[in-house]
């Protein structure tokens, strides 16, 4: 499942490429899974909106909507004015194989296409899916408040707040990490790549680790999260950017599926366990 750093990158190259442009048709698919709203309703919200903006929150994309004046569907939006603020919002939850994708509408278009968005630039927006786990919604910001994650933020969380996250909490950190009610966006990769970078065992009590070790936590997931931005994250199955381009970030990962691999530091192989029911890779040598 495309984790915080992948969905920001394709958040960030949909916001550079569309940012300003108007959606003049919605299609979507006849399979029902992929859509928390009816197509129906969709179509009928996002034709003739304006994409203000598109953000990541969490592991989500949202395209911020407003209304375009020269549209004479923009008489039923409430606002005349595109400098009004966001009217309603097109979010976007990429499941496990889903691609939001950029690209020319004469193009092939690939299986497993369940939403096709033309704008007036004569360019194309499309969702594919092709295990259907993936979910488009449409907001109408004056009937519902606008999507919030249900996590802390993990790039920008303050020490006192991260720490508090994890007091007294039995779980261990490995599952505390994994746990989007408490942090929004971190997976299995990045929460395996952070615990390795802070010398942190996956089975640790989440309640148990010391202020400083859960200081040096927060940095280094911080960090990590940071650089496999600038690498566009990480393809280790589906995931490709807005262009259909793969990250990079996979070439540096130090313990995540490198079991039986020697360790980057100390040469130990990295070994495999489950936590959480997800598959974790560690040093039992550099993690303590």
């Amino acid at each position: 499942m495309p984790e915080l750093p992948e969905v920001e990158t394709i958040a960030r190259g949909v916001d550079a490429r569309l940012r300003g442009d108007r959606i003049v048709e919605a299609w979507f698919s006849g399979h029902k899974e992929p859509f928390k709203t009816p197509p129906r309703r969709q179509a009928k919200g996002l034709e003739g909106r304006v994409i203000l903006a598109v953000h990541r929150t969490g592991k989500h994309i949202v395209c911020e909507l407003g209304s375009d004046p020269g549209n004479a569907s923009a008489a039923n939006t409430g606002s005349d004015n595109p400098e009004a603020g966001p009217e309603a919002q097109w979010i976007v939850h990429l499941g496990m194989t889903g691609r939001l994708l950029v690209t020319n509408p004469d193009g092939p278009v690939p299986d497993h296409t369940h939403a096709r968005l033309r704008l007036k630039s004569g360019r194309e927006v499309r969702f594919v899916d092709p295990r259907r786990f993936g979910r488009l919604e449409f907001r109408d910001l004056a009937q519902r408040p606008g999507f919030l994650g249900a996590g802390a933020e993990p790039l920008t969380i303050e020490p006192a707040a991260f720490a508090a996250l994890f007091r007294g909490r039995r779980l261990a950190i490995k599952a505390a990490l994994l746990n989007q009610t408490l942090l929004t966006g971190v997976g299995n990769i990045y929460a395996d790549e952070s615990l390795f970078r802070a010398g942190i065992r996956p089975r640790r009590q989440a309640g148990r680790l010391t202020r400083v070790e859960l200081e040096r936590l927060r940095l280094e997931l911080r960090a990590v999260l940071q650089h496999a931005i600038r690498l566009g994250g990480s393809s280790v199955s589906d995931y490709v950017d807005s262009d259909g381009v793969r990250g990079f970030f996979q070439l540096e990962h130090c313990v995540y599926q490198r079991t039986g691999q020697p360790c980057l530091l100390c040469e130990t192989p990295i070994r495999r366990l489950v936590v959480a029911g997800r598959g974790t890779h560690y040093c039992p040598r550099c993690q303590k």
